[in-house]
């Protein structure tokens, strides 16, 4: 199969997530903290039914129509992760953002050939947007004020300079000490600073509206379904040192390659 092949496949996993996570958002809904003593995680990270409700749908839907594929999920671990076709889930990307009832949270799919992510997807249910890639075009579908359906390709804008670029993170505060003072460095030259935002500001830098996300402590089903989508529109995603980011960690997304050269260079001190 090509990669177009299996774009109807993840337009349906998107759906079902969407159907599975929107009855939960803005209701009373209780998230349990997977953080604390013992998980590694110490800051609050919550989780809720409709992570676990989405991933469930998800792997269903995977297992019964790809059965040799693997899959890489946030609430639910690693099946067959060395397969050839391993498909990386991340229900909701910004769960904190959902549970404080903000619409910049996201349903994260993405497909990986042997280790490399092939197409993504970022899902936004209660929007009704989509964006997806496969790291040579990237494209944005959603509704226009008249609720007819529209399409149209991404492509990330120019920005040379840190003079002229606006920057993101979803938040500081989940940086360690000299990650922040690293980013802070980017931050003093940037002509804009925005919070938040969690996988939308990744998806801002496909559509030519921020310029560098920069952020720490990535999971690979933070960041694998985005790559593609980046990538596709133009731009480029590496580590702080470079290096491939599908893996996760400290990670850069950048519009442009003369900003997150510039980018790289002061987060390297």
């Amino acid at each position: 199969m090509t990669i177009v092949d299996f774009e109807p496949f993840v337009a349906e996993l998107a759906a079902v997530a969407g159907e599975a996570i929107l009855p939960f958002f803005r209701t009373a809904l209780h998230a349990q903290d997977k953080g604390g003593p013992g998980t590694g995680r110490s800051q609050f990270d919550p989780v809720t039914e409709a992570d676990r409700a989405a991933e469930t749908a998800m792997r269903r839907l995977i297992q019964a129509t790809f059965p040799a594929h693997g899959i890489v999920g946030e609430e639910f671990g690693d099946h067959q992760a060395d397969a050839e076709y391993v498909w990386v889930l991340d229900p909701i990307d910004g769960t904190k953002s959902f549970i404080s009832g903000l619409p910049t949270w996201g349903t994260l799919v993405a497909l990986e050939h042997r280790g490399v992510p092939v197409y993504g997807m970022m899902h936004q249910p209660f929007t009704r947007e989509k964006f997806f890639g496969d790291n040579a075009r990237a494209t944005w579908s959603g509704r226009n004020g008249h609720g007819t359906e529209i399409v149209h390709h991404l492509r990330a804008r120019s920005c040379a300079a840190l003079a002229d670029a606006t920057v993101m993170t979803t938040s500081p505060a989940l940086m360690d000490g000299a990650e922040r003072a690293s980013f802070e460095r980017v931050a003093a030259q940037a002509r804009l600073v925005r919070f938040g935002g969690d996988c939308y500001s990744y998806c801002m830098v496909a559509a030519g509206h921020v310029d560098l996300v920069i952020e720490s402590g990535l999971q690979p089903y933070d960041i694998a379904a985005l790559i593609p989508i980046i990538k596709g529109a133009g731009g480029v995603v590496t580590t702080w040192t470079g290096e491939d980011a599908e893996r996760g960690g400290a990670v850069v997304a950048a519009g442009d390659p003369r900003v997150h050269e510039a980018a790289l260079k002061l987060l390297a001190g």
